[in-house]
């Protein structure tokens, strides 16, 4: 991954990134530097929060990374799957609809969601619901579409 440009942002833009955390996920971003990272080969922006990669822009929308997720657990927007399914998502497949156990009712078609496993609740993805919370446990189908996962170049990027 190739950093494009790189800056610290403003006060009011990590007032604005905090909030919009707070209200999507539930989390209370805590850290001193806010730098943006614009990458040149990727279909999303960081924000790295203290030198860490927390934040993601995709579609201008943030959300936080896997990282992020565990170092700042969601309780908004949350996927839980059962131990079957852990090797499957931390490799980046898609999330069926048989190995989830629970689900945010709140959760609609469309949102970035958080895909942890059940044992100790590590998030191992960033996915996309394509159905709304309350219709994502049951017996068949895929329900989430995954976007960054454990050990990809996202997870695996530091500057």
């Amino acid at each position: 991954m190739k950093v494009k440009s790189r800056h610290h942002l403003r006060s009011d833009e990590i007032d604005s990134l905090k909030a919009s955390i707070r209200e999507s996920l539930g989390v209370e971003l805590d850290g001193d530097a806010f730098e943006d990272v614009e990458l040149a080969d990727a279909d999303y922006d960081l924000v790295l929060v203290d030198g860490e990669p927390v934040v993601m822009y995709i579609e201008e929308e943030p959300f936080l990374t896997v990282r992020g997720a565990n170092q700042f657990p969601p309780t908004k927007r949350v996927v839980t799957v059962d131990a079957g399914a852990v090797s499957f998502v931390s490799s980046g497949a898609d999330v069926m609809r048989p190995g989830i156990t629970e689900a945010d009712d709140l959760i609609a078609p469309g949102d970035l969601v958080a895909i942890a496993e059940e044992t100790h609740g590590k998030v191992l993805a960033v996915g996309r619901a394509l159905e709304s919370g309350d219709d994502l446990v049951g017996d068949s189908g895929k329900v989430v579409e995954s976007i960054h996962h454990v050990g990809d170049d996202l997870f695996e990027f530091s500057v």
